[in-house]
């Protein structure tokens, strides 16, 4: 009854576990508002599901393409070019079953035993482990809460080694909400361009959620779109969690590298996701706008309720769905049964059990003396939340 090395390396994902455990709450009849899971909490639009129904009705119901169907690779690339100003071909796109499987096919199509990664912490709690999968070594970066949670270019030139072979990037960020700059972007291509063989996973999967204006990708750099694998997908820009599409725009090698990959353990995506994505992409983008305007409405909400918390330390994140904010003030103190606060995860329980609101604990982000709310929740569930959480910490002595 022993599982394999490989298996043991990896640790369980902390957000699917507390959202399992608020739903477990539920479930007995409490009230829980879970604020864990990024998902956005609108309805697949209407011009999507119908594509979605009209592609079981004409049966497609077989298997696809290992890559994708041809029209939906055409569609990311016209996006790629509308959008980004980037040249992809149908050939330099994978499409696969959500931008999770996207970043891990990557990670081991082009990661050897022993090769290090570079991660900015705070980071997306699956990519270390997805390292770790393919026996490489995950290096982080610290990104301080007065860093905004960035790197600098004088961090990453610090941590890159002969060992090196990528460095993965979010932008914008999950958990943080940070978004880097065109100019932050090119300084730290200044610094991987120096480099031969240093990849760069640029994952832009909440490029549509975005509150500063026009998205920017790493890849559009001199000497950088021939190190970039871009990962994006529908789920967050669409609310299509669920219909599970994400893709890679990235050098053709590298491409059919995560082709060969995906075709010996998945083979293509599902075919009726598939021609929904390709509704997604070329039909009007006004739902996209619409679902952004209302997270950024939430997310002015939940920073003025939070910046009103005594002890918690509050930035205001320029995109994703996420607040991050800084709880280590409450370290060391003390439940009303005696229990010590030791560190975020006990925290976040804490809120758990106590104000029945389900966050998760820096820990898991590499970040242990902040926690993450997912603000893809109404404004009245916010309100109640941050009512509770308030209620919750004043309590802790």
């Amino acid at each position: 009854m022993k599982l394999s090395e490989r298996l043991n390396r990896l640790a369980p994902s902390a957000t699917l576990a507390m959202s399992q455990k608020s739903s477990e709450m539920k479930a007995q009849g409490i009230d829980v508002i879970n604020m864990s899971v990024g998902e956005p909490d609108f309805n697949t639009p209407d011009h999507i599901k119908n594509a979605g129904k009209k592609a079981i009705d004409e049966n497609f119901s077989t298997y696809s393409p290992v890559p994708g169907y041809p029209d939906l690779r055409k569609a990311v690339s016209n996006k790629l070019k509308q959008e980004n100003g980037l040249e992809y071909s149908p050939s330099e796109i994978l499409v696969s079953n959500g931008a999770k499987q996207s970043v891990c096919n990557t990670v081991m199509a082009l990661v050897n035993d022993g090769e290090e990664v570079i991660i900015p912490a705070p980071y997306w709690v699956s990519y270390p482990q997805m390292v770790l999968l393919a026996g490489g070594k995950p290096v982080f970066i610290e990104a301080t809460f007065e860093q905004n949670f960035k790197i600098t270019p004088e961090q990453l030139e610090a941590a890159i080694t002969p060992k090196t072979r990528m460095l993965i990037l979010c932008s914008p960020s999950n958990p943080t909400g940070s978004v880097y700059s065109k100019e932050e972007l090119k300084a730290l291509a200044d610094v991987i361009t120096k480099h031969d063989d240093l990849f760069v996973i640029s994952d832009e999967i909440y490029e549509h959620i975005n509150y500063v204006g026009k998205h920017e990708s790493i890849a559009q750099f001199d000497g950088m779109k021939e190190r970039t694998i871009i990962v994006n997908g529908v789920s967050k820009a669409y609310a299509m969690t669920g219909w599970r599409i994400g893709y890679i725009a990235a050098p053709e090698w590298i491409v059919s590298g995560c082709n060969k990959l995906q075709g010996q353990y998945t083979s293509g995506p599902c075919s009726i996701s598939q021609k929904a994505a390709v509704a997604a992409y070329e039909a009007s983008q006004e739902c996209v706008e619409t679902m952004r305007k209302a997270f950024e409405k939430r997310r002015d909400l939940i920073v003025r309720l939070a910046k009103e918390i005594p002890g918690l330390e509050v930035n205001t994140p320029n995109g994703a769905f996420y607040l991050f904010p800084k709880c280590s003030s409450f370290f060391g103190k003390k439940t009303e049964d005696g229990k010590v606060i030791a560190n975020s995860t006990d925290l976040a329980m804490y809120l758990l059990e106590t104000g029945h609101v389900a966050t998760v604990g820096g820990d898991a982000f590499g970040s242990p003396e902040c926690f993450r709310m997912s603000y893809a929740t109404s404004d009245e569930n916010i309100i109640e939340a941050m009512r509770r959480i308030k209620e919750s910490l004043a309590k802790l002595s």
